[in-house]
This record gives C-alpha cells, structure tokens and sequence, in this order.
C-alpha cells in the first residue's frame, strides 16, 4: 500500500453541531492546495484528514510540504498502511522505519486504537510490537520514559498506520470559516505578519496597498506584491488594490501643517479602505499597528486615525515586541522580502515632529481644508487590482 498522509485536526474538534462545517471548509481547502501536486484523495474520519496519492505520478514531497501551510491542521505525519495484524504491522515498521529505527540509540512504541473491534488494547498492541522490535534491534535500548525515537501504531477502521513522530501543523481554523478581512499591506516587516495572524482564524483577505508613484517607485508597488505572493501560502489566493495615493499626499503636504501629516494621511487611507472593503464583502479592516512602536501608533492617534471608519479594525500584533514579529515574518518567508530597500508611501512627505497626541477636533479643523471626498473619489476610481496566487 502507499504511504499516505493523516493530518490532525486542531480546535475544530472542540465545535459542536457546526463542527461539520468546519470540517468540509477544511477537506476543500485541503483538497485545492494538493491539486498542482497530482492525484490525491482527501477524506476526512475520526477527526483526521486522510491524504492518499492515487498514482505514482504524483509529487508527493511537493504535496507534504504544502500540508504544512494549511491552516486547520494541528499536526501531520507521514505514515504507511497495512493490514490490521499484528505480523503485518510489525513488517510496515520493518519496511518504513527500519532504517530510523537502526539509527537510534533508544526507542519505545506507542500505540493508539480507534476501531475497538481489534483484539489487543492499545498497551498490549505497545507490548507486543515492541518486543519484536527489540529483538530486530538488539543495539537499540527500549526506553518508555524518554526514547530517542518512538514508532507509532495506529490501528483505525479501515487500516493501520505506522509511523514516526508527527511534524507541527500551521494550527488555526480553515481558510473561509471566519469570513472576509481587508488588510492594509505595506512593505514593511508587520502588515504582512498581521494578515496571516488574522488568516490563521480561518479569514479570508482582501489586501490594500496605497502607492504615491513618482514618490514610491515601481519596484516597490512589486515587492508588496511579492509579499502578497508570499502569504497565499498560507492565506489562500487573493486580490491586491493598489490604491493610487499621489494626489491625496500632495494636497496633504500643499493645505496642511506638517505635523498633521502622517495623522491625515492614516485617516484617509483608513476611509479609503473601509470603501474598498464593503465592496468586496470584508467584516473588518486589519493593520499592521504595533502599540508605541512609532509616532503614529500611539493611543491618541490611533483613536483619531479609526475615528473616521465604521468597520471593526482589528490590530493582530497591537502587544507584540518587535523580535516576536520578525520571528513570524521568517518563519512565513516574508522577512527577506520587507527588508528590500524599496520605500512605501508612509515614508513620503514624513514630518520631523509629528503630532504623537492630537486632538480629534483640531484634525478634524485642520483637515476641513481638504476636499476630502472628492480626494477619496479619484482615489478609487485610479485603483488596480491585481489577483495573486501562490505558485512555488
């Protein structure tokens, strides 16, 4: 029989009569993402994907890795089926593990059984194959208490599995079960760790990119691309608009003080995406803010910047250090890629002293001298969008 996979649901199986739900997002998500590696079938039993190759034309090293980037799953393993018995069982392991095991100092067996019909319990299962094993590796101790290695044996209904120790999933819920989110990218380090923090509860996003071309070059509206590229990986495909900013920066630089200018800025773009986002159906806006990391981000400000939305803003990173952020930006690949010395429309026209404490009502005089809706207007009819899908 072919090896297999069998990926573990995680929260998914602490829902109750939507639990269903949950689970068919999950086995369609699952069965997109293995559709460019080949032939596989996806099902789902005793709350496990089960991931089978149908030919061996299929990529299978292509198809694991992906495993590892779909959210919904808590841990996953690769594993070879056999006959329900106990000498069948104990040849999958010689024949899959042998070599693993031959390489370890100590090892123990663990055992699991789902299909109670099966004779032995799950300690006797342990008792028996480890014994068989032990006199198959004379040179590999048996230590139950802290092994080197540990085969496992997982007798279910229609097989049993053998296997290593499972790999770490991407946790979360499937992509599509908490709706639809706008997230305003930038190039930096955070908005890109912000959307997958979001995605990782099941969303859907819509992205936002604000670019003030000649300020802003073209290799910069590319990089944010590329980090979008990057996060599908993760997130799932989805749209970029690139918002054309340049005539709202410059009327901001043109009619305002230069202390108000990053504030304006942040509410317009804040305006602008609650549009964008209606349209495309989002329930909230989501931002790349980190509590005090720079003057904009500060309490007062920020309360100015949303005051002007109705949607919920949500800020996935508002408590995190800096070191947790990059931690995630290189675990999801797109650190290497925010570094790139390309600058985004934040870093145009940016004040010496900018206002960290403002006052609603004196943005709200101050940018009375704007006409704002017409800004917003020309702003969103000189919007790209471009579809982005994940594709290596």
């Amino acid at each position: 029989m072919n090896e297999i996979f069998l990926l573990k649901l995680g929260e998914i199986v602490l829902k109750g009569a939507n639990r269903k739900q949950f689970e068919n997002r999950l086995k369609a998500n699952v069965a997109r993402r293995m559709h460019p590696f080949g032939d596989f079938k996806v099902s789902i039993l005793q709350s496990t994907v089960y991931v089978e190759p149908q030919n061996d034309q299929c990529d299978v090293d292509g198809a694991w890795e992906a495993c590892h980037t779909i959210f919904g799953v808590v841990s996953l393993c690769r594993c070879r089926p056999c006959e329900k018995d106990l000498d069948a069982i104990y040849a999958a392991i010689l024949a899959y593990l042998g070599d693993d095991l031959a390489a370890a100092s100590s090892f123990k067996v663990e055992s699991k059984r789902s299909d109670k019909r099966f004779p032995l319990n799950s300690i006797q299962i342990s008792q028996h194959i480890g014994g068989m094993l032990a006199e198959a590796f004379p040179h590999v101790a048996v230590d139950v208490h802290n092994p080197e290695y540990t085969v496992y044996v997982e007798v279910r209904d229609f097989a049993a599995y053998v296997h290593g120790p499972a790999e770490p999933g991407a946790g979360g819920l499937p992509t599509g079960v908490g709706g639809r989110a706008a997230v305003l990218l930038s190039g930096g380090i955070d908005s890109p760790v912000a959307g997958y923090m979001i995605a990782k509860r099941g969303v859907e996003l819509e992205c936002i990119h604000f670019f003030s071309y000649p300020y802003t070059s073209e290799l910069a509206k590319d990089k944010v691309l590329e980090l979008a590229r990057r996060m599908t990986r993760y997130c799932g495909r989805m749209s970029v608009n690139v918002v054309g900013f340049t005539e709202i920066q410059e009327a901001i630089r043109d009619h305002c003080p230069e202390e108000y200018f990053t504030i304006i800025m942040r509410r317009f773009m804040m305006r602008i995406s609650e549009r964008i986002a209606r349209d495309h159906g989002c329930g909230c806006l989501v931002t790349g803010e980190n509590l005090g990391q720079v003057a904009s981000q500060t309490m007062q400000a920020m309360a100015v910047t949303h005051a002007v939305v109705h949607l919920p803003v949500f800020h996935p990173l508002i408590g995190m250090d800096k070191e947790e952020i990059v931690t995630i930006a290189r675990k999801i690949d797109t650190l290497e890629t925010s570094i790139l010395p390309y600058e985004d429309c934040c870093t145009v026209f940016t004040p010496k002293h900018p206002k960290t404490k403002p006052k609603l009502a004196a943005v709200e005089t101050v940018e009375s001298r704007l006409d704002v809706e017409g800004l917003i207007e020309r702003a969103l009819q000189n919007t790209e969008i471009v579809k982005v899908r994940y594709h290596g």
